[in-house]
């Protein structure tokens, strides 16, 4: 991803959390998830924590950014758990799995601060 930040008036592109959703899914693919069913799962999952943490990022209500970021988190977890499950199976590589698990919680933490 481009460092958009410092020239993009969007203001997904401002928002940590997105930018660590974006780590997250580049790891995801990274661990090459060979069952299929898993691998759309944890890239579709990936990919909804980036859409909804740009979405929340965009809602000025404070109530609308929570319920939004709220999902985005659920997104991850499950995108890191599809991950896991896969390398639990050996249908995936573990190898990259830390980082997987790493970027996981530091999203996990920052979508947890936006909620509140």
């Amino acid at each position: 991803m481009t460092n958009t930040s410092t020239t993009s008036l969007l203001p997904h592109h401002r928002l940590r959390a997105y930018g660590v959703a974006v780590q997250m899914l580049q790891a995801v693919r990274e661990a090459r998830v060979r069952d299929r069913v898993l691998r759309d799962q944890a890239a579709r999952a990936a990919k909804s924590a980036c859409l909804n943490c740009a979405e929340g990022a965009g809602w000025v209500m404070r109530a609308d950014k929570a319920r939004v970021y709220t999902v985005a988190r659920g997104e991850v977890v499950e995108a890191v758990a599809a991950v896991e499950i896969a390398a639990l199976a050996g249908d995936a590589s573990s190898a990259v799995l830390p980082r997987v698990v790493a970027l996981a919680n530091k999203a996990y933490a920052m979508l947890t601060k936006l909620i509140r």
